[in-house]
């Protein structure tokens, strides 16, 4: 059913040329298309909102400013490499479809400007022996590619293609290998790919540069995957469900980053080059040190906890609503599926683009209460090596009651995640700024709290266990870890005290949830503040201090060390039980005892009173 309705819309239809301008009702619905504006530029039906298959060169029309795309390597044609024998001459095929298009092979490839930033674009065109790869066009793409890297500018790759072009036999085949090499060489020189799946993107192409680029979109309901959809119903020996082989599917399970409709593709791509091609920076001036807010401690540990896990409290999507102008999610681990636990994206933060990594336990049950997967954890991981490459400043949002403990959790390797996130963080060659917005619980949270700085919010708490686990393992009480809380030492004060936060954040009183937008102001200030400071420093200062910090937490000594340390604390008790003793037996106008804080030198002792 879907071969005849591609047939429909590409090539001859009853002996005749088919003409999407002639259309006057949807092929998919039956709607009435002869006055929609959205079908007429964009070729959507506003009915059903099918995206129709659309030439080369009506997609760059679409996708770059007016009248900037050049051509390039326009010349280069196919020939017969193998001087193929079968149904009909491969030559005459080939001639008949440049008449047909217009075009010289399946892909056109070019310089141009996509909202005013200076791109490469390659387009492969289904119309042309549908789209298939062949040598001309693999060597089109790689110039492309080496284009790309030439000039230093991003590239956009708009994919449409049916797989190999079985004429040119293996020589077809083995531009998987050009291509996927040639790409990542782009990756290597630090320029962004983009690239997008279209209405049928299958075969060679998917499974080779396609699929490499760092931020994949789709069009709604394209047909994606490596195999066609006939392929794949008779592996399967019954008919797919509709849900399958589709856009929607490969990003439910992790493969692509998003699906995106026509009209709103060349805005969402234009908002990508921005953040990914900025060369600007928050710089250092010489300011002086930031003020620190004034905190105020919790009237008890437990009360921090009530706070943290308060139902209104805000959560990362709340916050980086509020914090950013702009921001693009990224999904999937390109592994196994998406997490939405885990949300991870590109945002402007005060003028300057960031990769902000975040989780997030939403004010339901439908992201897990914020218990992440493996993959979330691997989406992670992703997002991190995409900020390496663009020099990107990294901002976490902790707030996890933990990971997700469950069968399916362990055997798609969670503990293996988790190590892998903590050992990229360490060495991750840019700023990383870990904010506590929430509940911090265990290896979950420290997963994403590796960092040149940590900030944490007034009310959130952070702990190795929940305090009713706490009271569980010490009381088999879970009522009493109202009384447990305090010796967990998991308030922000406390671990200011312990040195493992850096700047504790304000909120407004009676909470973060009393007032999300005060809250998010105050954790943006502090953020930018840190930005700013972190940024004088070269990457390779930052990795060496990370190491550092990390090394020495919770740094033993020896047991001389420990023995002389318990005896000097044992006799400071033993005087200031003394000293209160006397105090007792003395009278009022007795010499004032009391214990120095710190060995005075002579001339700075009091002289004693009569």
């Amino acid at each position: 059913m879907v071969k005849g309705f591609f047939d429909r819309i590409i090539g001859r239809r009853r002996g005749e040329e088919f003409s999407l301008e002639l259309m006057e009702n949807c092929l998919h619905c039956g709607a009435d298309l002869s006055s929609s504006e959205l079908f007429q530029r964009y070729r959507v039906c506003p009915q059903c909102g099918y995206h129709y298959v659309l030439p080369a060169w009506e997609r760059i029309e679409l996708l770059a400013d007016e009248g900037s795309f050049k051509e390039v390597n326009r010349s280069l044609v196919s020939l017969d490499p193998l001087s193929f024998s079968g149904e009909g001459s491969y030559k005459k095929r080939i001639f008949d479809a440049q008449k047909r298009t217009g075009l010289n092979e399946a892909v056109v490839t070019g310089l141009c400007q996509i909202e005013g930033n200076p791109t490469v674009l390659v387009v492969l065109d289904f119309g042309f022996l549908g789209g298939s790869i062949g040598c001309v066009v693999g060597e089109k793409v790689a110039l492309a590619f080496e284009l790309a890297m030439k000039r230093k500018f991003p590239l956009v790759a708009v994919i449409s293609s049916g797989g190999a072009r079985i004429q040119e036999g293996v020589f077809s085949l083995m531009q998987m290998a050009k291509t996927a090499a040639v790409t990542k060489r782009l990756h290597a020189a630090g320029l962004p790919f983009i690239s997008v799946l279209t209405n049928p993107t299958t075969g060679e192409a998917y499974a080779s540069f396609a699929s490499l680029a760092d931020v994949i979109i789709a069009e709604p309901n394209a047909l994606i995957g490596l195999a066609p959809l006939k392929v794949v119903e008779q592996t399967e020996g019954r008919p797919l469900p509709e849900s399958a082989h589709n856009a929607e599917s490969q990003l439910q399970h992790g493969m692509i980053d998003r699906v995106v409709e026509r009209p709103r593709l060349r805005e969402l791509i234009s908002i990508l080059l921005d953040l990914l091609c900025t060369e600007f920076r928050l710089n250092w001036r010489g300011r002086g040190e930031v003020y620190a807010p004034v905190v105020t401690r919790p009237e008890t540990a437990w009360h921090s906890v009530q706070l943290a896990r308060h139902e209104q409290r805000p959560t990362s999507l709340d916050y980086i609503s509020r914090m950013t102008s702009s921001f693009v999610e990224l999904h999937g681990d390109r592994c196994y599926g998406d997490d939405g636990a885990v949300v991870c994206g590109i945002g402007d933060v005060g003028g300057e683009a960031v990769m902000i990594i975040a989780q997030e336990r939403g004010h339901g049950e439908e992201r897990n209460r914020g218990r992440a997967y493996p993959e979330g954890f691997r989406k992670a991981q992703r997002a991190m090596n995409l900020a390496a490459k663009f020099r990107l400043p990294v901002i976490t949002l902790i707030d996890p009651p933990g990971a997700y403990s469950g069968l399916e959790s362990e055997e798609r390797g969670v503990g293996s995640a988790i190590a892998h996130c903590l050992a990229l963080m360490s060495d991750l060659p840019v700023p990383i700024i870990a904010a506590i917005i929430g509940e911090g619980g265990s290896e979950g949270a420290l997963a994403f709290g590796i960092a040149d700085s940590i900030l944490m919010l007034e009310n959130a708490i952070f702990s190795v266990v929940p305090p009713e686990r706490a009271a569980a393992l010490l009381y088999r009480d879970v009522s009493r870890a109202a009384e447990v809380a305090p010796a967990l030492r998991l308030t922000a004060h406390d671990l200011m005290e312990l040195g493992v936060v850096d700047i504790l954040v304000p909120e407004p009183k009676g909470g973060a949830h009393a007032d999300p937008d005060e809250a998010a102001r105050q954790l943006k200030k502090l953020l930018l503040s840190e930005l700013v400071r972190i940024q004088k420093f070269h990457h390779r200062t930052l990795v060496k201090e990370r190491y550092e910090r990390f090394r020495h937490v919770g740094r033993y000594g020896t047991r001389l060390g420990v023995v002389i340390s318990r005896e000097m604390a044992q006799l400071q008790e033993y005087l200031a039980r003394r000293v209160e003793e006397l105090k007792e037996y003395l009278p009022s106008r007795a010499v004032e005892i009391s214990l120095p804080e710190k060995k005075e030198s002579p001339s700075e002792q009091p002289q004693s009173k009569e």
